[in-house]
This record gives structure tokens, sequence and C-alpha cells, in this order.
């Protein structure tokens, strides 16, 4: 058996890093859409890795173009010069987007995709003529990553407490609603709770406001699902008051919800969408900001020097070659493997399994977006983690991995799942959850 390294050097990301390390969890492999442990047990990956591999593990296209690119160009300076994967990944993404939306600015990770949106949306409006227009607003429960900017307009208190104060910014009351529980899809009440947007300008006032961002669906917080429509109502007022709206997709782009990108199934344009995860597949880190046209023009026709930097901001593996080639591979796989149409057959599917664990014990809701779903689970002596921890234990026993955090289990099954593997994947947790105490 392959030798266990000392655990003590690694400080581990949101891990409870002593209960970890007295028990830990190691995963030594991962094939399709499993993973295995390092004893060789073989669990069902029911959050595709942390939302991100919807292809599958180590798939053989992307670890080809992956292990090419390395032997062939392993890294590029992008600044001042630049290589063709670049532009043919750029290419192949605005080709699935909404239309306008068709610049795009490369980072390492969705955390750097929000700041570098929030960024991007303060110069816009310097560029414009607008300085006054720095302030953000995001969403309770909202999930941004963790640099700075992003965690200031994030709403996932947990995430925030620690830091004391961040960026000033304003935040939209989440979705969730206790009369909505248990619905399938789309609640049809609750669009009003998009009009404290109006409430939020009026205190503030447009002309000081930069940005709104949200994810289409709440995905770290637990797959808070927006009422129906909840973000056209969003789009208009941002329209009305000249305010940019921000879809972070780093979760729910690259087919989750059923189509590319979550503002294609909510049929809703914003200025911009960040994304990450499942524009590599995961293989190699690479997020990326795609911004509609006006805000690109808006920095090209300044009048400035032609030899002069219109946005002066990046990272030394923006772009980087080794990224765009698993890119552009996860994109050709997308297209080739008609993703689309297996994800729109498994969601139905995925919904009503779903469903039917409504009436077992301890359940506060389930609800589900496109192929992602979260189960609530009631708090026990006022603590809600423990639930859902014990939950994460039982199934992994049982040959099944799940994603716990605060008081749900979020499920985002991998786009290559049989609907045979749905099925056993919901009778684990029904019998994780009958056996809670």
């Amino acid at each position: 058996m392959k030798h266990t390294p000392s655990l003590d050097a690694h400080w581990m990301p949101f891990t409870a890093n002593r209960q970890f390390k007295q028990n830990p969890y190691l995963i030594s492999r991962a094939e399709g859409a499993y993973l295995y442990d390092q004893h060789g047990r073989k669990l069902f990956d029911s959050l595709s890795g942390l939302w991100c591999c919807g292809l599958g593990h180590t798939r053989t296209e992307i670890t080809q173009a992956v292990a090419e690119q390395m032997g062939r160009l392993d890294y590029s300076p992008g600044f001042q010069v630049g290589h063709e994967l670049s532009f043919e990944l750029a290419n192949r993404l605005i080709e699935k987007t909404p239309i306008g939306l068709n610049k795009v600015f490369f980072t390492c990770s969705g955390s750097e995709a929000a700041d570098t949106a929030l960024k991007m949306a303060r110069a816009y409006w310097r560029m414009v003529g607008q300085p006054t227009k720095t302030r953000f607003i995001g969403r309770g429960k909202g999930y941004h990553g963790v640099n700075f900017g992003g965690l200031s307009v994030g709403g996932i208190g947990s995430n925030r407490k620690l830091y004391g104060n961040l960026l000033d910014a304003d935040h939209l009351n989440h979705t969730w609603l206790a009369e909505n529980a248990f619905s399938r899809g789309l609640p049809t009440y609750g669009a009003h709770l998009a009009d404290e947007l109006e409430e939020i300008v009026a205190l503030n006032d447009a002309s000081n406001i930069a940005a709104v961002i949200v994810e289409p669906f709440a995905g770290s917080g637990g797959v808070i699902v927006p009422p129906q429509g909840y973000l056209k109502r969003l789009r208009e007022i941002c329209t009305k008051h000249n305010i940019l709206l921000i879809f972070d997709e780093v979760i729910t782009g690259f087919y989750r919800t059923g189509q590319c990108f979550g503002s294609q199934t909510f049929e809703v344009i914003p200025d911009m969408i960040n994304v990450a995860k499942g524009l590599t597949n995961a293989a190699i880190p690479q997020g990326a900001v795609i911004a509609h046209e006006k805000i690109y023009n808006a920095f090209m026709e300044a009048n400035l020097p032609l030899h002069a930097i219109e946005f002066p901001h990046g990272y030394t593996y923006s772009a980087h070659p080794v990224a765009c080639a698993a890119g552009i591979a996860a994109m050709q796989l997308y297209d080739s493997e008609q993703i689309e149409a297996k994800v729109n057959d498994l969601i139905p599917y995925f919904e009503n399994a779903l469903h039917q664990l409504k009436g077992l014990p301890h359940l506060e809701d389930l609800r589900n977006c496109g192929l992602a779903g979260a189960i609530q689970l009631a708090a026990r002596n006022g603590d809600g983690t423990i639930r859902p921890r014990e939950v994460f234990e039982y199934c992994w026993q049982q040959g099944l991995y799940v994603r716990y955090g605060g008081n749900n289990i979020s499920l985002a099954p991998p786009f290559i799942a049989e609907k045979s593997e749905i099925d056993q994947m919901f009778n684990i947790l029904a019998d994780a959850i009958r056996q809670l105490k």
C-alpha cells in the first residue's frame, strides 16, 4: 500500500483541519464519474468534484491536449506578447455566449474572475465619465470566491465574519422563502424580492452604484433558486438606473442549468459573465470574465496613446497555454458529446429522484435547478451543520461522495452520469437520512 505522508504541513482550505487530520478522507485517483479513496474504495462523485468536472474525471482527450501542450509551450508571458491558443479559446467561448458578450479576459480562478469583474466595472464608469459609480451590490448567501472584492459582495456570513471590515457593499436578500420549500424547479412566488434593488438604489443613488453581482442560482449557499421572473426584474432595474449587471456563472456556466450559460436558461443578458470550473473541466485552473463589447469599447476608444495600456490588470498565469489547451479540449467535448442534450435528458429524472425524498425525517427543504439540487436538513441542538456532516460520513462508507456545507447537502452529478447511478445516489442518501437522530 502506498505510504501516506505526514498531514501536518498542509493547512487545508475550507476544512476543519483538526477533525480531518484525526480521520482523513483522502482521494487517490479518479475516473469518469467516480473517485477512489486511499483504501481503493470507489465513490460516485455527486458534485462533479466541486461543481467543475461535468465531463467526468481524467478525460483522455483533455489529458492528451495538456500533455502535448506541456511538450510544446509550457508557459508564455502574457503581457505585451501572446500565444495562439488564448485567441482560439476566446473565439470558441464567444460562439456560446449571449449576443454582445464577446470579449474574454482570462484569469486563473473564479475568485480572480470576480475581482477582475469588479475592477472592470469601476474602471468602465471612469472611462465613460462617471467616476462616482463605485459601489457594488451583492446578495445574501451569494458566493463570489474568497478574494477581497468577491468576499465583500458575497453573502455567506461564515465566510466573512473572521476578517472584519471588507469593501463597502450592499446586499440584496437571498431568494429562499420558507413558503417555497419543496418547490420543483423555479418557485412561482418571490419575483418581488428583486424590487429590493429599487430601495437600495434610492438609498445610495444610481450615480454612485457601479454594478450588481449575483449568481443565476446561488450554488455554494445551497442551490438557492431564483423565483420565476426574478432575474429578469433585476435586469430591468439595472437597465433603468444605468447599473452594470454581472452574472457569476462559475457554477452555473457550461451546461449545469441545461444551456451553456444560466443567462441563456433564464433569458437574461448581463453585462459580464464570470466563468471558471467547467471552462477546463477543472483539469487546469482557469477562469475568465466575458464582457459585453460596450465595456471593451469604452477602454479601446479612450483618448490614450496607442502604446498605452488600456486596462492595467492581469495575472502571471492569465491565459496560461496549458490551461487554454485544456479549455479548447473541453469545449470540443461539450460539442462532440452533445452535452446539452444529455443534461436536458437527465434534469427531469434528477428532479423526480430528488423529490422522492420528501417525507423523510429531518428534511426542511428539497430544491433543484437544472442538474443541481440541495437537501436542507433541520438543526440538531441548534447546530445546522451536524446532520449534513453525518450524512457525508455515512455516504462515504457506502460509496458516495457528497458535499456538505451549512445545513445543506448539495448535489451536482456529472453530465455523463447514468440514470441508474442517479437512482443509486438517492437510495444511499435516503438511507443516510433515515439513520439520522
